[in-house]
Parts: structure tokens; C-alpha cells; sequence
């Protein structure tokens, strides 16, 4: 899968259906900016926009992974097999940024934590100032992504 000979053949398609890109991201529920990357191997679509992609573009799961229309392909894709992979790439995605997440804050509460143990003389301080200043944002950060991978998880991304 090279995702430029994807991006290509989606605009090709895109184009040949007589679609804007905004007119094709508003069938699809996504941005025009989207549909932009698409076309210019920025990213490929998400495996929840891949069938109604398709479906607009009046092309199959295989030629879209092909990048190319091939009537006499022998080759043949389980589209279910491959959208359910797809999501399960994304779910372990999602679950690496959360755990990150995690990882961070708890970094974070570490400094924190270190930081009400130290003091004393103005070096301690200063470095007890230093790793609350740190703590906070770590923590912030952390949520942050937490929070971030359950709304890609329960958007289906």
C-alpha cells in the first residue's frame, strides 16, 4: 500500500465522479481538509470512512488498496477482514496514547511528590520550585491524552 498511488486514485476518482472535495467530505461526514490529505498521501482514510468511500467513489476495497482500477485483478481482499483489522490497528493506537497518557501523569505526580520532599536551603528550593513548575504540566499533558484517546475510540477512530 503506498499511500501517494492511494491519494492519487482517490482524486482521480474524486474527480471523475465530478465531486469538489468539499462536496465529497460532506457526503462522508469529514472536512475538506480531510479528503486533502487524502489525495496528497498525507494519510489514508480511517478504516470507519473506508466502505462509504468506496461507495462514493463507485470503486472497490481492492482497488482502493491497489491505488489503481484493475478489472481482471485475481487478487481479491475480505473487505470485513480488512476493515477489522484496520480497527484493531486503531484500537492499539488509541490504547498506546492513553497508556502514554498515563505514563505522564504519573510522571508528573512523581514530581509533584518530590517536589514537597525537598527544601531547605535556596537550592533545594529552587529545585523543589522547579519540579512543581514541571509537575503540573506533565499531569495536565497526561489527561490530556487520556482524554484525547477515549474521543478517537468512541468517535470509531
Amino acid at each position: 500500500m503506498d499511500q501517494i498511488t492511494i491519494g492519487k486514485f482517490i482524486l482521480k476518482k474524486r474527480k471523475e465522479q465530478n465531486f469538489t472535495q468539499e462536496q465529497l467530505a460532506e457526503r462522508l461526514g469529514v472536512s475538506n481538509k480531510t479528503v486533502s490529505k487524502w489525495e496528497t498521501g498525507k494519510c489514508m482514510p480511517d478504516y470507519s470512512i473506508i466502505e462509504p468511500l468506496c461507495r462514493e467513489l463507485k470503486i472497490t476495497l481492492s482497488e482502493l488498496l491497489d491505488g489503481k482500477e484493475d478489472e481482471n485483478s485475481i487478487r481479491t481482499y475480505d473487505t470485513r477482514q480488512i476493515l477489522k483489522m484496520m480497527k484493531e490497528t486503531q484500537y492499539l493506537k488509541n490504547k498506546k496514547l492513553m497508556l502514554i497518557g498515563i505514563f505522564v501523569s504519573l510522571f508528573g505526580i512523581v514530581f509533584l511528590i518530590f517536589s514537597q520532599l525537598i527544601g531547605g536551603t535556596d537550592i533545594q528550593e529552587m529545585l523543589s520550585g522547579f519540579t512543581l513548575g514541571i509537575s503540573f504540566p506533565l499531569m495536565l499533558l497526561g489527561i490530556i491524552l487520556i482524554i484525547r484517546s477515549k474521543c478517537r475510540r468512541g468517535k470509531g477512530l
